[in-house]
């Protein structure tokens, strides 16, 4: 499996990394995804896109805190890549982030996974 990074974006309370995993685009946002942050999210998914990715991992084991801009960054992009025919599936949230999903309902909405082995086998 290709395992080679793909790019990466920061800023001091978020850091995204996307690289490539078979056929699946592998995004792990590590930190804070909140509305300061939610653009250095957005514009890997966005570049993900563009390039035809059509099933796209989100990592979320490294992401400690999901307010709802982070969650709507999601939102659009499962809208946008279930539109091309693929799938958004959600890996490895932490109990505060996968509370939000549950809190908003965004959870029936994702493929949720409980680790990212599994994400990816799916």
């Amino acid at each position: 499996m290709d395992r080679g990074t793909v790019g990466s974006a920061q800023s001091g309370r978020l850091l995204v990394e996307v690289r490539e995993e078979g056929t699946s685009a592998v995004v792990t946002p590590a930190g804070e995804l909140d509305h300061h942050t939610a653009d250095l999210l957005r514009e890997p998914l966005e570049e993900c896109l563009e390039k035809g990715c059509a099933r796209l991992v989100i990592d979320c084991s490294r992401l400690e805190f999901c307010d709802s801009t982070g969650l709507n960054v999601l939102l659009g992009a499962r809208l946008k890549v279930e539109a091309a025919g693929g799938g958004v599936h959600l890996a490895a949230m932490q109990p505060v982030v996968a509370r939000v999903f549950e809190i908003t309902g965004a959870e029936a909405v994702f493929t949720v996974h409980d680790t990212l082995e599994a994400a990816l086998s799916g």
